[in-house]
């Protein structure tokens, strides 16, 4: 099987849809809470004046019951097309940070699917799903800039 026979036209569709997730207000708690269970040492992370760098990542999250859980332990996302293979991994990030997360910052969410592509692996065929997350503030200030790459096999 050609590894390029994987994506349909129906799948290629996809590319360049977004979503935009619900705005976050983050408190000085969230972030007071974060920097213990995360163990953080910094006193401005700790006081809660700023928040660490990864902070992002668990608050994006979806919060949903475990039995709303895909294979991958993730909540699935209005995102995610069907695809013929099934495994899930994580295929890197890129990141940029703009500017730090501060208590009271009202947070707005894009994700936008920017590319599928197969490629050949060892074990057999990979698909790459590529999405783009934009992260800024209710006034427009950009906050993260990030590339996220899905790998399914």
């Amino acid at each position: 099987m050609s590894t390029d026979s994987l994506i349909t036209p129906e799948t290629r569709a996809w590319i360049g849809r977004s979503e935009t997730l619900a705005p976050i207000e983050v408190s000085r708690r969230d972030i007071m809470k974060y920097a213990v269970a995360t163990e953080q040492r910094i006193e401005k992370y700790l006081r809660g004046d700023e928040a660490p760098p990864m902070f992002l990542y668990g608050l994006l999250f979806p919060i949903v019951p475990l039995d709303k859980l895909g294979p991958d332990g993730l909540a699935r996302r209005s995102l995610q097309p069907e695809l013929p293979l099934k495994r899930v991994m994580a295929g890197g990030t890129k990141t940029v940070y703009h500017r730090p997360i501060k208590p009271g910052d009202v947070l707005m969410t894009t994700l936008r699917l920017s590319d599928i592509y197969t490629k050949a692996g060892a074990t057999g065929p990979l698909i790459f799903v590529v999405y783009a997350l934009h992260v800024e503030t209710s006034r427009g200030e950009p906050v993260m800039d990030e590339i996220q790459t899905r790998i399914v096999r």
